[in-house]
């Protein structure tokens, strides 16, 4: 599975992203696709996930302001990030889970200015 990535970019506190994030290759079989981020001199931290039947799970962090979703037709993952704050700067990269292994995207950035 090959993760392509796309939408970060440079904002202002209180602006919106979307990112998007498509899978190729062998898809089928996919479950849980994710979002990840990582800024710097943390650890990666799961922001959001969304299971094959659309299930999803939020850090309490991003609650409220985020939204994942899928398209399965497509095999892409969004997420749709408002009220960002510049806490939320960080490298976002995207994730999926098929058959039990993990397979990572390349990873945007997204810079949220005060």
């Amino acid at each position: 599975v090959q993760l392509q990535a796309f939408g970060g970019g440079l904002v202002q506190a209180g602006g919106s992203l979307r990112l998007s994030c498509a899978a190729s290759g062998s898809t089928f079989g996919i479950n849980s696709m994710n979002w990840f981020r990582q800024a710097p001199g943390n650890e990666r931290e799961l922001v959001a996930s969304i299971s094959s039947g659309s299930t999803t799970m939020y850090a309490g962090s991003v609650k409220g302001r985020f939204t994942i979703s899928r398209d399965n037709v497509k095999n892409t993952v969004y997420l749709q990030m408002n009220s960002l704050k510049p806490e939320d700067t960080a490298v976002y990269y995207c994730n999926v889970i098929k058959q039990f292994r993990n397979y990572w995207g390349q990873g945007t950035l997204v810079t949220v200015s005060s």
